[in-house]
């Protein structure tokens, strides 16, 4: 069997101690395909790809097992805060 949204999960809160994670099976089951929203204050100062790399690297005997990993957020705490504030403003405003 694959790897689990789980294991996935506990690696990433071990290793990177995010403020955020979202973590999401695509594989309909089968632990070969997963998106991954994580927000952590090890990305401050680092590049997007940097960020992408800490991730894998994190993951690394769990990427032996994945087919396919799409990152799809990798922001810094303060990143994350502006997206949230600016998200609410939009929303009340179009309300």
């Amino acid at each position: 069997m694959g790897v689990t949204k789980e294991q996935l999960e506990s690696t990433l809160n071990s290793k990177l101690n995010p403020h955020h994670l979202e973590v999401t099976d695509t594989s309909g089951g089968c632990g070969a395909s997963f998106v991954i929203d994580i927000v952590s204050g090890q990305f401050e100062g680092k590049r997007l790809l940097e960020r992408h790399r800490l991730v894998n690297a994190a993951l690394g005997e769990e990427m032996k097992q994945i087919h396919a990993l799409s990152i799809k957020k990798a922001l810094t705490p303060e990143q994350w805060k502006q997206q949230k504030e600016s998200e609410k403003e939009k929303s009340e405003s179009a309300a």
